[in-house]
């Protein structure tokens, strides 16, 4: 039995200074285009314009209109795809409405919706080659392979593709569509595994295994990305409403932006390497559904209400933040269903103050951030609090396992 997989493959490009100021060009009118859409069909009051219409539009622009007509006709239309899904998203409440895209908000993006475009052929060993349209070939890192491209390689097909610009240059973005057999190919084919994400602890797994990382960043790039912020507080002192920004603020924020996106790279490097290993070793993983955007919210409240340890809610959230642990989650969730895995989610409540070994739910029990002792008579058992969450959270996936037909070997 085989099914289709659509994967990103994420690759870096190596641009020359002409092929960058294309695509550069390209972003922006990308944008532009979204805004002149928004702006022609929320300003139409009750009768707003057809989709058709809007293509028309476009169509005359790019004919019209020079520093339009940089973006190929496909990427214009992809602009209107996305905005069309974006109103229907809205109507059917799975989101918010479109909004007005600034520049200084946005990552520049430019949409290849067409894969046979591409033209992508791997040419070295770390190097690829593609074709991208008004730009010309391009070179990129072959880091990882893609699906009907290589010789040797993975069967499949590349369907699109998009280019996207972070702190730390372009990447390009391969839509690959694979046919790929529906078997576990775990370790161990009945295992099964509850994991606890925390701030200390960033995974404890109930088998008594944990992932930790250190710092992001070096002492040198904390030092580095201090002085730099202080310094972009400085300056801004002494910056005018509306004035532009001068030459030394602007290369003072782009060295905050390099150093962050360097920090953003290194935890989902981590990630990758974790979820890999996790996904191979275990056939049921486990987790909290966590409402992480609701953790995160400020504690400064209203004037009327004003909140209370401020400060240290602030360094919790932070904390949290840079673990991302929802995106450790969606990794989770592809890599255990390649490996015919299954990802359950159980709620939360309970997970920290329940033993995992009586079941039991004392006041109390949970002495401090970090160890957990049983408070009923017949138990006292002690461990971990992270580790005892795990537990718990391993037992609960179980049991909705269980009601979803799926078998499960327990653990001994």
């Amino acid at each position: 039995m085989r099914r289709t997989r659509h994967q990103a493959v994420r690759l870096r490009l190596a641009l020359t200074a002409v092929q960058e100021g294309r695509l550069d060009q390209q972003a922006h009118a990308a944008r532009a285009l979204w805004n002149l859409l928004h702006e022609l069909f929320t300003l139409s009051g009750a009768r707003r314009p057809s989709w058709s219409y809007l293509d028309s539009e476009i169509r005359w622009a790019r004919a019209n209109v020079d520093w339009l007509n940089v973006l190929p006709a496909q990427a214009a239309q992809a602009v209107l795809k996305t905005y069309r899904q974006a109103w229907v998203n809205c109507w059917e409440r799975r989101s918010m409405a479109p909004k007005f895209k600034p520049r200084c908000r946005v990552a520049p993006a430019v949409d290849i919706p067409q894969g046979r475009d591409l033209l992508v052929a791997r040419v070295h060993r770390r190097w690829g080659m593609a074709n991208v349209p008004k730009v010309g070939r391009v070179r990129f890192r072959w880091s990882r392979d893609l699906g009907g491209v290589a010789r040797g390689g993975p069967e499949g097909a590349i369907t699109g593709a998009r280019l996207v610009k972070d702190a730390l240059g372009w990447h390009i973005v391969f839509r690959v569509k694979q046919s790929v057999p529906v078997v576990a190919t775990n370790d161990a084919a009945g295992s099964h595994v509850g994991i606890d994400r925390g701030v200390a602890l960033p995974l404890a797994l109930s088998d008594g295994k944990a992932y930790t990382h250190g710092a992001w960043l070096t002492r040198k790039e904390r030092e580095r990305l201090s002085l730099a912020e202080r310094s972009a507080a400085h300056k801004e002192r002494y910056q005018r409403p509306g004035q532009q920004r001068s030459r030394r603020l602007r290369t003072v924020y782009a060295e905050i932006k390099n150093l962050r996106a360097r920090a953003k790279r290194r935890v989902l490097d981590w990630q990758h390497k974790v979820t890999s290993i996790i996904s191979g070793h275990y056939a049921v993983v486990s987790v909290e559904a966590l409402n992480v955007v609701s953790m995160i919210k400020s504690a400064k409240g209203t004037i009327e209400s004003p909140g209370v340890h401020v400060a240290q809610k602030s360094g919790l959230n932070r904390a949290i933040a840079s673990e991302a642990w929802g995106r450790t989650v969606e990794l989770l969730m592809y890599k255990v269903a390649d490996r015919g895995g299954l990802l359950i989610q159980v709620p939360a409540q309970g997970t920290s103050l329940r033993c995992s070994e009586c079941g039991a739910v004392e006041a109390g029990s949970r002495e401090s951030q970090a160890r957990f002792t049983c408070r009923n008579p017949e138990c006292g058992w002690t461990a971990n609090a992270d580790f005892n969450a795990s537990r718990n959270i391993d037992q609960a996936g179980l049991a909705l396992a269980s009601v979803a037909g799926r078998a499960v070997v327990r653990q001994t």
